[in-house]
């Protein structure tokens, strides 16, 4: 085995199990096609809640840690339309194989790259254990092609990495563009604000206090507000309010927190989603918004309990979680685990611009739902691709199996975001033709009807390097290089990680400093100082 993952060769099957697989892909092809929804502007996959169709083939080896293998035929989640593969100078017909399948829950969570910029700054390598490589490559906003309606466009492209026959195959997602505040629901937002002693540190509770302060004024009058906040006991200090001409209340409240004593964190949790269900509104979106360092020190610091809490009112009430972390002690981990039984996502701030971004402007923007328990599966083709890895996504994998079983969570998208995933590919000498179909399934957030869309991509699209790519690839590359040296390297890290043609910090950081000097981006700018930093570091 090479660093980079077993071969994923297998043997020709007879012509009766060929034919036999064959006509399995024909029933995955009948389960996906449909006509398009006018309404969705996406393709109604299916008439029942699990797909209509037989389950995709369980691996028949164990994987590693954050490794998944798979199958490339011309469907897997989805297939081509009918003449796609003629029109792309392939017309193979490869039924699902599930050494060449690769299956995840789509996630939108930034905290990761947040808490090691803020790391990093303060002149300390951050754990490895708190660097989520996919959390790096989704802090950054890119440029696919955007659906219609509600549910997701697909894009599929990659480039040549420095290491022989080794690429970055990117598959992105993106959703519709978020309207006009007018324009989307109201929202009921349940506020659980950690007042624990560690709060009193400058840049956490008086940073929240600062920004919730501008989102109460910025949201609409018929919105809601309600406000728990927890230290050695929950308490709520506001309930559910309409805002309208209330918000001087909602002021009152926020301006009057100060920080307490220890971190019951499961005391908040259980007392904001109480209030949150109690203030429930129909046709809302109904959210909590837990603001804490996540450091639970008192009452229930059993993750396990809180957690289940929080899906019990996530299944039961459809109430999910945004989790916002500060602070420079911050219990990562379980701030992503609850966001995860939450169907919902994390995020980190630590300075006066991020925590106005999140609450201002991402929060208020990005309160309506486009998609449920959405899922991901890339089918790489076997006659082309002898190997590969998705890059990150260690805790959204998802089996196989269970890609159209409606009842297995995926993750929650919002209007406005893009979803980003990687792999490093290996492919056969000589390859050409169709390297892989990439497909994503969710759910109607109201009606639950499901549906998929899928996008291919041929292996003519790896002929410029990683660094020649357009900007996206290159961002993408860049961020996900540095991640995988954050984490993967133990003596050093000008080396470079474990990735296909991983440069050395001192080269990535001269590639991103170039990136940011080419498109004066400022978000790129905080990258290249961020590697610039644990280039000095290490």
């Amino acid at each position: 085995m090479n660093r980079y993952g077993t071969d994923g060769k297998r043997g020709r099957r007879g012509t009766t199990a060929l034919l036999a697989l064959t006509l399995a892909g024909g029933l995955l092809l009948t389960g996906c096609g449909g006509d398009d929804d006018a309404s969705s502007g996406a393709k109604d996959t299916t008439s029942d809640s699990r797909g209509g169709s037989a389950p995709m083939p369980a691996p028949d080896r164990p994987r590693g840690e954050g490794e998944q293998r798979y199958d490339g035929g011309t469907s897997s989640g989805g297939a081509r339309e009918s003449g796609e593969g003629e029109k792309n100078g392939d017309s193979r017909e490869i039924a699902p194989d599930p050494d060449y399948l690769s299956t995840f829950a789509l996630d939108v969570d930034t905290a990761s790259y947040g808490y090691a910029r803020r790391t990093l700054s303060e002149g300390r390598l951050p754990d490895p254990s708190t660097v989520r490589p996919e959390e790096f490559v989704n802090s950054f906003r890119q440029d696919y092609e955007r659906p219609d309606g509600d549910g997701f466009s697909v894009t599929v492209d990659g480039a040549r990495t420095d290491d022989e026959d080794w690429s970055l195959v990117r598959v992105g997602l993106a959703t519709r563009p978020a309207e006009r505040q007018s324009e989307r629901p109201p929202a009921a937002l349940t506020f659980v604000i950690d007042v624990s002693g560690s709060m009193a540190e400058p840049g956490r509770l008086d940073l929240a206090q600062e920004a919730l302060g501008t989102m109460t004024d910025r949201l609409r009058d018929d919105d809601s507000v309600a406000i728990v906040t927890f230290s050695d006991e929950a308490e709520t200090v506001l309930p559910m309010t309409r805002l309208g001409d209330r918000r001087g209340r909602v002021h009152d409240a926020i301006d009057g927190l100060e920080p307490m004593e220890s971190t019951n964190l499961g005391a908040g949790v259980e007392t904001g989603y109480e209030t949150a269900v109690e203030g429930r509104r129909e046709g809302a979106t109904n959210r909590v918004v837990l603001v804490s360092d996540a450091l639970a020190n008192t009452g229930d610091t059993d993750a396990d309990t809180i957690l289940e809490r929080v899906a019990t009112e996530r299944r039961e009430h459809g109430v999910t979680l945004f989790g916002v972390g500060v602070g420079s002690d911050y219990g990562d981990a379980l701030m992503e685990r609850l966001a995860d039984r939450g169907d919902g996502h994390t995020t980190y701030v630590s300075t006066t611009e991020d925590a106005r971004e999140v609450f201002s402007e991402q929060l208020p923007r990005h309160i309506e739902l486009t998609a449920r328990d959405a899922k991901a599966q890339v089918a790489f083709d076997p006659e082309t691709v002898a190997e590969f890895r998705l890059v990150g996504y260690d805790n959204r994998q998802v089996a196989d199996e269970d890609f159209r079983d409606d009842r297995v969570d995926g993750g929650e998208v919002g209007p406005g975001h893009t979803v980003t995933a990687l792999y490093a590919v290996r492919t056969r000498s000589g390859a050409d033709g169709h390297l892989a179909t990439a497909t994503v399934r969710w759910l109607d957030p109201d009606s639950r009807t499901p549906h998929e869309e899928s996008g291919v991509v041929e292996t003519d699209a790896l002929d410029d390097s990683v660094w020649d790519a357009d900007r996206g690839l290159r961002v993408t590359a860049t961020a996900a290089y540095f991640a995988d040296a954050l984490r993967t390297s133990d003596d050093g890290y000008d080396h470079g990680g474990s990735l296909p043609g991983a440069p050395g910090l001192s080269e990535l950081s001269e590639r991103a400093d170039g990136l940011a000097d080419r498109t004066e981006d400022e978000d790129l700018r905080e990258l290249a100082e961020a590697i610039e930093d644990a280039n000095r570091l290490a």
